[in-house]
């Protein structure tokens, strides 16, 4: 244990490389939602930051069934023909045939639609291509291997839109393909009998951010539909949804998040024998009314998605299609151990990464992009790492390994920050590629060797054209400012009741200024556990995998997410750090006092947010933000009420206050 107050610092202090977006402060809209929505103000400010201006789209993302939503037959122009190929294939008893992909996006989406095909009477196989073998996507080889066994229509899943060659030799061999994926569109469309891709849709379409089990999700629904058998299909297909959509990682908005809200609350009481036995065996509990997006992203999803990293997909196929308990069990264990595996490769390869980088002369921070080869790295898990290398490094991360039997070629896969689109990055580099594809944050690749030195110097001007150095460092987004006080059960259930969060809708963080460190200890596993204070009100916290920064200095600036910390049946709300930075040099905060009508008054400016704020000798506190006509006037945020700033008193208070602040600061 350490009492920072005793600890004297000497030279640069050990902070985490970060670079801070602090949310304006929206005074006026805040106070109008909290009003007609009875939202505390962080949670208000939390809403309007997601891009919900107005009430009715507030109300629309609050409570997300209020929404009237438009057929997905109106949007999708081939929704009909596709579910009209479906029906001749399953009356004439034709073979469908199935080509997934062996991420848990593709893998959920094949068994959704297997379990929907089977329902209907379908004759409908699948195929998984391999990941070493021959890497992404439907190819030459499976469209002949399809054609040679009498399949009848191809059904593609979350791949098929750049598969330009294969769709054109499946229709040439008279088989009809339709092509269900999520991927960005490239600029010769293949020649499918019909393609359902929500990039085909307009950006303000409900559907827009679907992943590919979303789609696979629409076409076996409306085919259920205008067969007249959707029942007692819809709760298992919804379930297998809500897995995959929150392990593809794409955006929680839209009906991806009024879909979820549902899969969410029935995955505990799931029907399906698969999903309970990947319950129980990950140590998820199973007594939750709801899970949360967490629980999936972190402890689902990942058993899932070891599995076709580093195994064989059809374990994962055959655990969320059958209805045998013990085969459940039996798959789901396998998944369990496999995972194992996994988290071992992924450490191994990552230690490597970063002693390679830190020892070899990689000059990343000049390209803004961080390109990493190496042999004998695993295709399967080099993805997991450099998501961590983004993570630590800020940047761009491009990371591939030669094929195990030819040393000639690479594969790779990436990951992008926010200003980067991984893409549009590969789509520059499209000409020294042989194969690749992904969409803005994530991304795949293959190329030949001896192009590695070309692929780089590409990388590192279309780096330039996008990236600053301002931007290579990890970043940090955060809602709004909050007092500890505030930070109580009712905020943290408001929180809550607004789940899922996720991709483009980031659980909400909120930061506090100049707070000191009264204890922090170095727990198992390099995490720090603190007890901080802001004056107003002692936090407990946890830092996960911040032992090299122990110990923090104090008082410093703290960006955290709340949670909930359940021991031995006794609830508190905790911090879960994000980020620190130093008091001094992060938050600029003016202070004065003056005298104004008779009266003293004390003011801050707060210059992160461009916040005034004024507070008389009776408690009371006028905020203002800098551009805005109407302030807070009130003892605290809850209570405080809407004032128009530009009324002579309010106009001449301010004047003064702001006077003060200049001539403290300029003396």
């Amino acid at each position: 244990m350490i009492n920072t107050q005793a600890v004297k610092y000497q030279g640069k202090m050990n902070f985490p490389s970060q670079r801070w977006q602090i949310a304006p402060v929206k005074t006026e809209k805040v106070a109008a939602l909290v009003e007609s929505t009875g939202l505390s103000p962080l949670i208000a400010q939390v809403v309007l930051n997601r891009g919900f201006e107005t009430l009715e789209e507030a109300i629309a993302y609050i409570e997300p069934e209020s929404q009237l939503l438009p057929s997905p037959l109106e949007e999708f122009a081939n929704l009909g023909k596709a579910v009209e190929l479906l029906k001749n294939a399953i009356a004439t008893e034709e073979k469908i045939a199935i080509c997934g992909d062996y991420d848990a996006d593709g893998m959920t989406s094949t068994a959704l639609l297997l379990r929907a095909l089977w329902h209907l009477g379908a004759k409908a196989d699948y195929t998984i291509p391999s990941r070493m073998k021959d890497g992404y996507g439907i190819n030459k080889r499976i469209v002949e291997e399809f054609a040679s066994e009498g399949v009848g229509l191809i059904l593609t899943v979350d791949n098929g839109i750049s598969a330009y060659s294969p769709i054109a030799l499946a229709i040439e061999l008279g088989m009809e393909v339709i092509i269900t994926d999520h991927h960005d569109l490239p600029e010769k469309l293949p020649p499918a009998d019909a393609i359902l891709n929500p990039k085909l849709l307009p950006e303000t379409s409900p559907y827009r951010g679907l992943a590919g089990v979303g789609v696979a999700y629409i076409l076996a629904v409306a085919t259920a539909q205008n067969l007249g058998k959707l029942k007692g299909l819809t709760e298992q297909l919804l379930e297998l949804f809500t897995l995959g959509t929150i392990a593809d990682l794409v955006p929680l908005v839209g009906v991806n998040r009024r879909w979820l809200k549902r899969g969410l609350q029935l995955l505990p009481q799931s029907k399906l024998a698969g999903v309970q036995a990947l319950i129980q065996v990950s140590g998820v509990k199973d007594e939750q009314k709801q899970l949360k997006p967490d629980d999936i992203g972190f402890k689902l999803g990942p058993r899932i998605n070891a599995v076709g990293r580093i195994e064989d997909p059809q374990i994962v196929i055959e655990l969320l299609t059958t209805d045998e308990p013990e085969v459940a069990t039996v798959r789901a264990v396998q998944c369990e151990k496999i995972n194992r595996e996994r988290q071992e490769l992924c450490q191994k390869i990552e230690s490597e990464a970063i002693a390679f980088i830190e020892e070899t002369p990689i000059k990343w921070k000049e390209a803004r992009v961080l390109v990493l080869i190496k042999a004998n790295w695993h295709h399967g898990v080099i993805g997991i790492v450099a998501s961590r290398l983004v993570e630590r490094y800020g940047v761009p991360v491009f990371i591939g390994t030669y094929e195990e039997n030819d040393s000639t070629k690479i594969r790779g896969s990436a990951r992008g920050i926010e200003e980067f689109d991984v893409f549009k990055a590969l789509e520059f580099c499209h000409d020294i590629l042989e194969k690749y594809g992904g969409h803005k944050k994530a991304g795949g690749f293959s190329l030949a060797a001896k192009n590695l030195a070309e692929f780089q110097e590409q990388l590192r001007i279309f780096a330039h054209q996008l990236l600053e150095e301002k931007h290579l460092k990890p970043l940090v987004k955060i809602d709004g400012i909050a007092k500890f006080q505030e930070l109580n059960f009712n905020l943290y259930q408001q929180i809550e009741s607004l789940q899922p969060w996720g991709i483009e809708n980031d659980f909400p963080i909120f930061w506090t200024p100049n707070v000191r460190i009264l204890e922090q200890k170095i727990l198992k596993g390099n995490h720090l556990k603190l007890i901080l204070t802001d004056n107003s009100k002692e936090m407990k916290a946890i830092a996960w995998r911040w032992a090299d920064f122990s110990p923090l200095p104090s008082p410093l600036d703290i960006a955290y997410k709340l949670q909930e910390n359940d021991w031995n049946g006794n609830k508190t709300i905790e911090l879960k750090l994000v980020g620190i930075r130093p008091t001094e040099g992060g938050a600029v905060i003016k202070k004065a006092k003056f005298e104004y009508q008779g009266r003293l008054y004390n003011c801050s400016l707060w210059e992160d947010i461009k916040e005034l704020r004024i507070k008389n000798d009776q408690g009371k506190v006028l905020v203002v933000t800098k551009g805005q006509k109407i302030g807070l006037l009130g003892t605290s945020r809850e209570n405080a009420q809407k004032v128009d700033v530009t009324q002579p008193h309010y106009f001449q208070l301010i004047k003064t206050a702001l006077a003060a602040l200049e001539a403290k600061n300029t003396t």
